[in-house]
């Protein structure tokens, strides 16, 4: 995999404000807010600010929580894990895997067959049809 680097400069020039508060600092959106977290097409999901594939829509799942949530990623290189223990809680931060743009958090209550539950930012995300 090929890193992608840019200086924040760049990244502000390229992201709406809410993409780069989400991607590049950590930020998050509302919840129900976001283009797909009720969303059901086929095909691949894929990070906005770089275009690496993340997750397939075959491995979304209804979590309730308001995000889009993944049981898988694609694979296992195109997401990164982070310890985050901010805002008083200890928490798995995901990124992508190419260029460090925070996705959202992985959590251990997932459906089978991984128990995972990836809970992304739809702002961090761009879909491509099947």
């Amino acid at each position: 995999m090929i890193k992608v680097k840019k200086s924040d400069k760049e990244w502000q020039e390229q992201l709406s404000p809410l993409v780069y508060d989400v991607c590049r600092t950590h930020g998050t959106e509302a919840p129900f807010s976001g283009e797909f977290y009720d969303f059901k097409g086929d095909g691949i999901y894929t990070c906005v600010c770089c275009g690496e594939k993340l997750f397939d829509s075959q491995t979304k799942f209804n979590s309730g929580t308001g995000w889009p949530s993944f049981f898988e990623s694609i694979d296992d290189e195109a997401i990164a894990e982070i310890k985050d223990s901010s805002h008083g809680m200890i928490r798995t931060e995901v990124k992508c895997a190419a260029c460090d743009a925070h996705l959202g958090h992985v959590f251990p209550d997932g459906p089978n067959p991984t128990g995972l539950r990836y809970c992304i930012n739809s702002v961090c995300l761009e879909f491509q049809e099947r």
